[in-house]
């Protein structure tokens, strides 16, 4: 029977999603003091749930270091439901850095911090330390939807985890919450069942019918995360991917440009331009005869965005860079 047929509260299914999670809890190291929550609605969604399930009233004060679009529009969803405070924003700068911990003021009474792990237009990423709340009481919220497994993290040093799945771990359709158990307490009275995260917790993340193949394609990528050597060896092979490709464009002599801040350079979205505005038209199109595509930069950005995700080989890396350094000996 397919994975499509079954019911989602058979034993077959029950394997499938319970083994998905064991598998994560491996590859991240997960405390049993966490939830791991297979959920629908997106990242997005979670802008919404993270004031929700952790601020009482719209009153309380929660913190938010914005590197990007995606935590830009974070914060502005959480002022739905309490009072975001944008201790950092990275606007001025085009969002091409993040900020050094003690540049980020941080309010006293805050009951979080949130961050972006990776900010996938931008290309700006936080690498291995995150900031720490000021406040003993609050946690750090991470929106990681972009680098996800992507590399090793120390899950304790965070309230709340939450990624989409469609850029390192699955199909779009799951959406992935860790949450430390203490935190899921009684939501705002106005929270929609669904994004309330005790619902999910008792509920095993079967409140009702999940996007089954969906858990199923994740747990194939857990098991094939897990059988590479786990998410050290992961990161080995993105680091050497990103690299590559960095190289290229700093060694272009600037006819190719990173625009973001060398020591915050994302490993998954590599962001560049060419010092001839026009040509970028005919880079993308010359790329796509050699069946390399999506290269074309996000609108508000513009330029040229290669996504190098876990799924990416390396080998696909180095034709990209192969055509770069062809293209600029024809254009330059």
């Amino acid at each position: 029977m397919s994975v499509n047929e079954m019911s989602h509260r058979g034993k077959a299914f029950l394997s499938i999603i319970q083994k998905a999670e064991a598998d994560l809890r491996s590859l991240l190291n997960i405390p049993e003091s966490y939830a791991v929550l297979f959920l629908q609605g997106g990242a997005t969604s979670q802008f919404a749930a993270v004031p929700l399930n952790l601020c009482t009233t719209n009153a309380n004060v929660v913190d938010y270091i914005v590197t990007g679009s995606w935590s830009d529009k974070a914060a502005k969803e959480a002022a739905k439901y309490c009072s975001p405070k944008v201790v950092w924003s990275g606007k001025g700068d085009k969002y091409t850095r993040i900020p050094s911990f003690d540049e980020v003021q941080q309010s006293p009474n805050a009951k979080y911090l949130h961050i972006c792990a990776n900010e996938t237009i931008h290309g700006v990423e936080f690498k291995d330390e995150y900031p720490k709340p000021v406040n003993s009481d609050a946690v750090l919220v991470a929106d990681m939807s972009s680098n996800f497994c992507s590399k090793p993290i120390d899950v304790s040093k965070f309230g709340i985890i939450y990624a989409g799945a469609q850029k390192n771990v699955g199909p779009s359709g799951v959406t992935i919450v860790i949450v430390r158990k203490d935190l899921v307490k009684n939501a705002q009275p106005i929270t929609p069942v669904m994004l309330d995260y005790k619902t999910h917790v008792e509920n095993k993340s079967l409140y009702n019918t999940p996007p089954c193949y969906n858990i199923y394609m994740c747990g194939l990528v857990f098991e094939d995360l897990l059988a590479q050597g786990g998410l050290g060896e992961v990161e080995k092979t993105n680091i050497k991917k990103a690299g590559i490709l960095y190289e290229a464009i700093d060694k272009s002599g600037g006819f190719y440009k990173c625009p973001v801040e060398k020591s915050v350079r994302s490993l998954m979205n590599v962001p560049f331009t060419i010092a001839k505005p026009d040509l970028e038209g005919v880079f993308i199109e010359e790329a796509k005869k050699e069946k390399m595509v999506e290269l074309k930069g996000h609108r508000s950005v513009g330029g040229m965005r290669a996504s190098i995700y876990n799924a990416m080989p390396l080998a696909g890396v180095e034709k990209l860079v192969a055509f770069m350094k062809d293209f600029q000996q024809k254009h330059g």
